[in-house]
């Protein structure tokens, strides 16, 4: 067995072990999905300031955006334990390098991600009448992928860098809170104030959001989508180099 699919036997043990991980990763979107988005659907219908969508549709990216967010800080929880009850540094004795520990708990977070994107985008097309447009997933697939990446890297960070239990939980759920509510999950950024619609802008959530929307059911402006992939992509890059640079310190 490689390095790489011995860490993805490892961590699909550690989801199937923990009830809540399961539920958080697969069904807790999805019920955000089905709760607000029926709600403020049969609230607000059609508003202009959506471009003519249904909430549902409109806020479908904005539960995948979420679900990677939200894998891979359940990640970094496992991860964080591992290094504060010292198994990480067990494992560094085995036949297996960081980078390798590292890749392997990415491709678990990436299979986890799509996995519950199938469900969702499924079900949203069936149970809420979702109008995808197919001929653009090439787009979704890969915002979904980078977005995973970009957020396990980001986390691996903080669980490689904060030493204290309580602090840990303190920053990432300041950050879960900071990152979801200043960004375009859930409501178009356009009707905001400056000040706050500044802050949403530089939200790198919000550029992996809207090109989930623009993936799944064009919405978007092809030009300023060109911009902030860009802007993730170096998103990405700088949370990855700093997330090897962090586990080679340790």
């Amino acid at each position: 067995m490689s390095a790489i699919s011995a860490m993805l036997y490892r961590e699909s043990k550690i989801r199937a072990t923990n009830v809540t991980f399961v539920f958080w990763d697969f069904c807790y979107p999805l019920f955000n999905l089905l709760v607000f988005g029926v709600g403020l659907t049969a609230a607000f219908g059609a508003p202009h300031s959506t471009a003519g969508f249904d909430y549902n549709s409109f806020f479908l990216a904005g539960v995948l955006g979420m679900a990677s967010f939200a894998i891979a800080s359940n990640s970094s929880w496992s991860f964080f334990m591992d290094r504060d009850n010292g198994i990480f540094y067990e494992m560094l004795t085995y036949p297996m390098s960081r980078a390798e520990y590292l890749l392997g708990k990415l491709v678990f977070n990436v299979f986890i991600a799509a996995a519950q994107a199938v469900l969702t985008i499924g079900i949203g097309a069936w149970a809420l009448g979702i109008r995808l447009r197919f001929e653009l997933f090439g787009v979704l697939a890969g915002a979904i992928v980078i977005g995973t990446a970009g957020w396990f890297f980001f986390y691996t960070i903080l669980a490689v860098k904060i030493r204290r239990n309580d602090m840990f939980n303190s920053v990432t759920s300041a950050l879960y809170f900071v990152f979801l509510f200043f960004s375009s999950m859930f409501y178009p950024l356009g009707p905001l104030p400056a000040a706050l619609r500044l802050v949403a802008y530089a939200n790198p959530l919000t550029w992996e959001i809207d090109l989930l929307r623009y993936g799944s059911i064009g919405l978007g402006d092809p030009h300023a989508l060109v911009v902030e992939a860009g802007g993730f992509m170096a998103f990405v890059i700088v949370c990855f180099a700093y997330a090897v640079h962090s586990l080679n310190q340790e």
